[in-house]
């Protein structure tokens, strides 16, 4: 995989990772397992919300009268 940046990109990840005595690469897998963990996370929330709404329609339409 090749990740192509904009200059500007760039040179904030080199700022970055010079500011935290760590690599460009270190800096941007990190990013990458932030982004899976929080949409992965999204993803179980918003599946268990719906799961929720089907189990729990006739209480939810209920509370809402």
């Amino acid at each position: 995989m090749v990740l192509r940046l904009s200059e500007q990109q760039h040179a904030a990840l080199r700022a970055r990772a010079d500011a935290e005595h760590t690599s460009m690469q270190d800096i941007a897998l990190r990013a990458v397992d932030e982004y899976i963990e929080r949409h992965s996370r999204e993803d179980l929330i918003l599946g268990l919300t719906d799961r929720i709404k089907v189990d729990y329609a006739d209480a939810l339409k209920r509370l809402g009268e």
